[in-house]
């Protein structure tokens, strides 16, 4: 009876592979997720698909609609005192350049196979821990944040480099700790004691977001690598305590999650408050279909840094409802594909490739959420930018890297899956 049925659907491309994880089901083996991996035109022959063309074009989508956006943000920029000897395509240009590095470095990386990720990542982590030390001694400040390491006429910012190295460190941890994981002790101290590490540094840069961020990517893989519930509930108790206390101890944070809190308050509403009062006008402003492209008002001076952490607001304000939640569908789209990269990794008894993967996609689903949660007052002021859209070099260049090393993983998946190696 199956033979005759698999013979009738031999003209879908998937048969074979959905037959194979019913029988690989039966015999109690691990199923392997079938992905829509061949397609099939009319008149021709089925090709397997050498890596994963949709998701290209979503990134491909977002880097497209990101060069609109900060133009239009950043073209009256000018026209501020601070901001006087700039053309008025200067952040535009400086995007396209921090778009077109990121692009070749990604086909680079792209032709990296994980295994050589997997035995540098504790070197690669290392490194990231010097840049963070590095950054505090001679790092360039920017409205009291020491954040940046001056490189010629660029700038780079290790936070960003740090939350790649921890998706992949805590990913080669958690493999080489595989068999002690139920132990506390000795799975889950050495992890906390270098993500700890890594705060303190961020915290005296200072940027609370970027550590958020990291220890969101480090908690994700602990808990999909498989350590015990209760544990992990106990290392997310300990992380919401350290960050409450954070909070009570430091008076300008104190000042800010009052501000969140009550954004109108004439006490906030031209400080603390400032960035939010303005973003929500400029979502009120933006209705269903927005002002039109280009008619913002608000990033005409009222609105801070309209180009970096508020972009949203602004395509709220010029595309409306509509324009956000297209960006939010094209996210959380994306952190989708990359989580199923890594499950498919995954059932391939590939779990460094899978977990870093999925960290990735913490990354930039966990990342893009906090930054949309600040702009639409959902979330307390962070400083975090859209990944893949916003404004600065540092942070495309890594977010195109990542997304360069999750094709490389479904590459290698596809080729395991034709019964090659990867």
């Amino acid at each position: 009876m199956i033979g005759a049925l698999r013979e009738r659907l031999s003209g879908w491309a998937g048969a074979a592979s959905v037959f194979d994880a019913l029988r690989a089901r039966r015999r109690g083996e691990p199923e392997v997720p079938v992905r829509d991996w061949v397609r099939v035109g009319a008149g021709r022959p089925a090709r397997v698909l050498g890596f994963d063309q949709p998701l290209v074009w979503v990134v491909v989508a977002l880097l497209a609609l990101s060069l609109v956006m900060v133009f239009s943000a950043s073209i009256a920029l000018p026209d501020n005192p601070r901001f006087a000897r700039y053309a008025s395509t200067h952040f535009l240009t400086r995007h396209v350049l921090a778009i077109g590095v990121g692009a070749v470095a990604a086909l680079i990386v792209v032709q990296v196979p994980v295994a050589v990720w997997e035995k540098w990542a504790p070197w690669l982590f290392v490194a990231a821990l010097a840049l963070l030390v590095l950054v505090l001694a001679i790092g360039k400040g920017v409205n009291g944040a020491r954040r940046w390491i001056q490189l010629g006429p660029l700038q780079f910012q290790p936070s960003e480099l740090a939350k790649l190295a921890i998706a992949m460190y805590a990913a080669n941890y958690m493999v080489r700790k595989m068999e002690v994981k139920e132990h506390f002790v000795r799975a889950v101290w050495p992890m906390a004691v270098a993500l700890g590490f890594v705060g303190v540094l961020l915290l005296a840069e200072p940027d609370m977001g970027a550590f958020l961020v990291i220890a969101a990517i480090a908690m994700g893989i602990l808990f999909l690598g498989g350590v015990n519930g209760r544990m992990f509930f106990l290392i997310c108790a300990v992380l919401l305590a350290s960050f409450v206390l954070m909070i009570a101890l430091s008076e300008w944070r104190r000042e800010r999650i009052f501000a969140y809190l009550d954004p109108w308050n004439d006490k906030w509403a031209q400080g603390k408050a400032y960035q939010l009062t303005h973003s929500l006008i400029a979502f009120g402003r933006g209705e269903f279909f927005g002002q039109g492209l280009g008619a913002s008002v608000e990033k005409l001076h009222y609105l801070p840094e309209a180009h970096t952490d508020f972009l949203l607001a602004v395509i709220g304000e010029e595309l409306g409802f509509v324009g956000v939640f297209a960006v939010i569908a094209a996210f959380f789209w994306l952190a989708r594909r990359i989580f199923s990269i890594g499950r498919q990794a995954i059932a391939l008894d590939r779990v460094f490739a899978g977990l870093m993967a999925q960290g990735i996609g913490l990354w930039i689903g966990g990342q893009a959420f906090i930054n949309m949660g600040v702009n639409l007052g959902l979330l307390p002021t962070k400083g975090l930018t859209l990944p893949l859209m916003s404004y600065g070099g540092s942070a495309m260049l890594m977010n195109l890297v990542a997304i360069a090393i999750v094709l490389r993983v479904d590459v290698e998946n596809r080729q395991l899956m034709r019964g090659g190696r990867a």
